[in-house]
């Protein structure tokens, strides 16, 4: 077994200096593009390149550096718009311009930041919005009359 794959089976200790190199990596990345000329007009770029790093790290499964279609379809369910695997492919396509089956950070934040409306990044905007409108109800919805209704 490649040393990669045993540390993936690998509870605790292992798991956490995998997480931890790779929040390195990513915030080495997220460096680039703060002195990227390119971005130098885009407001609050630090939080957002903060924000980018947390999402991707959340949902970089295999801790690779890279979202393939099983962590994208799992990424899509938990954010309550389940994918086809051939729209999985697709968005994928879109993301990397068709030369990967992975999504990296880097085409990643490309896209977050890109002026381009791909369906992932619609959905992630989408679910930053859902997270911005409040702490959703708790518990049964409260008694209504037929007096209430619209």
């Amino acid at each position: 077994m490649s040393g990669a794959l045993s540390n993936r089976f690998q509870g605790g200790k292992a798991f956490g200096l995998l997480k931890a190199r790779q929040e390195r990596r990513l915030a080495e990345i997220n460096r680039e593009f703060l002195c990227d000329q390119k971005y130098s007009d885009e407001e609050n770029l630090p939080e957002k390149l903060t924000a980018f790093k947390e999402k991707y790290m959340e949902f970089d499964l295999n801790n690779e550096g890279e979202i393939d279609l099983m962590s994208l379809k799992r990424m899509m369910e938990k954010l309550g718009v389940p994918k086809t695997h051939l729209e999985m492919k697709k968005m994928i396509s879109e993301v990397t311009g068709g030369v990967s089956d992975t999504i990296s950070y880097r085409d990643f934040v490309n896209m977050m930041l890109g002026k381009r409306s791909a369906v992932l990044k619609l959905v992630m905007m989408f679910e930053g919005k859902a997270n911005e409108s409040g702490p959703k109800p708790v518990g049964p919805p409260p008694e209504r009359d037929i007096a209430s209704l619209p």
